[in-house]
């Protein structure tokens, strides 16, 4: 049989430590990633507005777990606010500028699978958009 360089079966359990802070100010706390693609755990804090970003390489696909809030996008010729709930799941495709805030009373928290893992901060372009932000970006 030929020699194979697949990456090792990882199992991880959700800390409570953040791990980073996100170009756009969420808390992430990283999860499995192979070749084609990472996972993280997002939190913004109740009542934040995060700030608006574009992403150089990567589309991403999130699910939202809990809290309320909203998610402002822009690409392709569309643009649009949506309601964001636990349960709701959305796209970020390459290109896209977006901004989110979490309604007050609670973090708004949500998983996002990002393809091609995420390179690096250099990632992110800062951008315009409909909201003032409330946290500190991560570095861009």
């Amino acid at each position: 049989m030929p020699a194979t360089t697949a990456k090792p079966f990882e199992t991880k359990t959700l800390g409570a430590a953040v791990d980073t802070t996100a170009p756009d100010g969420t808390a992430v706390r990283l999860l499995p990633s192979l070749a084609g693609g990472s996972m993280a755990h997002f939190e913004l804090p109740a009542g934040a507005v995060s700030h608006a970003v574009t992403h150089r390489t990567v589309e991403e696909i999130w699910f939202v777990l809990s809290g309320r809030g909203s998610i402002w996008r822009r690409g392709d010729g569309q643009e649009r606010t949506e309601p964001l709930a636990p349960g709701t799941s959305l796209t970020i495709p390459l290109g896209t500028t977006f901004q989110f805030r979490a309604e007050a009373g609670s973090p708004l928290a949500f998983i996002a699978i990002t393809m091609p893992p995420w390179p690096g901060a250099a990632e992110a372009l800062a951008a315009s958009g409909p909201w003032a932000p409330t946290v500190a970006a991560g570095p861009i």
